[in-house]
């Protein structure tokens, strides 16, 4: 059994990693019953987002409307993540970065072989070690560590490689009714909104031609109004 497994994401979302972490899991429980290839394609959940990024606590403040009820809902999420092996460190995150640099690095990454790699340096840079991965020299330490060429990765940074894909990427994804990641579609036929769990991952790769569960909404980042997400 060979499957693919196309996963719309944004390197902030935290259930984006949770979801990655619970693929694995249904992954890895296939024992050998087949190949699954991961591919990752991207989703800015801040389009509008300055390129420098902003201060978290000014932004999470009004998206949310108080720090207070930001902290109460990062910790719900770090519940989560410990249940995945996952430590989110929210208190060393300064700033929310624009993520559109991350994602033309991690479709290099694809052609490179190391896209899973990368979008799991990634994730930990900036959800455990609160790393600004919308500072150029930040981001590149940090795919590079994961793999990636560095002097590819530099070149791409500095000219237009990869943006006018990344834009068709985003416009198909919305266009096909993505409207909140993560979003996996296996062998193009099932989907999963959500950070789903192992085992509905694992009927849908025995059923690829079923009808796709309902994701929990806590479980999605999606796109707020005003062009703010709801995490």
């Amino acid at each position: 059994m060979t499957l693919t497994v196309d996963v719309t994401s944004d390197v902030i979302c935290p259930w984006c990693y949770v979801g990655k972490r619970r693929l694995e899991k249904a992954v890895a429980a296939l024992a050998g019953r087949g190949d699954v290839r991961v591919r990752w394609h991207p989703f800015e959940l801040n389009p509008r987002m300055p390129k420098e990024g902003m201060n978290r606590r000014e932004y999470r403040t009004a998206k949310f409307g108080s720090w207070a009820r930001s902290l109460a809902l990062d910790s719900q999420v770090a519940a989560v993540g410990r249940t995945e092996g996952i430590l989110f460190a929210f208190d060393k995150i300064e700033r929310t970065p624009n993520t559109f640099d991350a994602h033309r690095l991690i479709w290099l990454a694809d052609q490179e072989g190391v896209q899973d790699a990368v979008v799991e340096a990634l994730f930990r840079a900036y959800f455990t070690e609160g790393r600004d991965i919308s500072h150029p020299p930040t981001l590149l330490e940090v795919v590079a560590g994961a793999g990636l060429d560095r002097g590819r990765a530099e070149a791409m940074l500095k000219d237009d490689d990869g943006i006018e894909a990344i834009r068709k990427a985003e416009e198909h994804a919305r266009s096909s009714g993505v409207q909140g990641v993560p979003y996996f579609l296996v062998n193009n036929k099932f989907a999963l909104p959500g950070a789903q769990d192992a085992s509905a991952f694992l009927a849908a790769f025995d059923r690829t031609g079923a009808k796709s569960p309902t994701a929990d909404e806590g479980s999605v980042c999606k796109i707020g109004e005003g062009g703010m997400p709801s995490c």
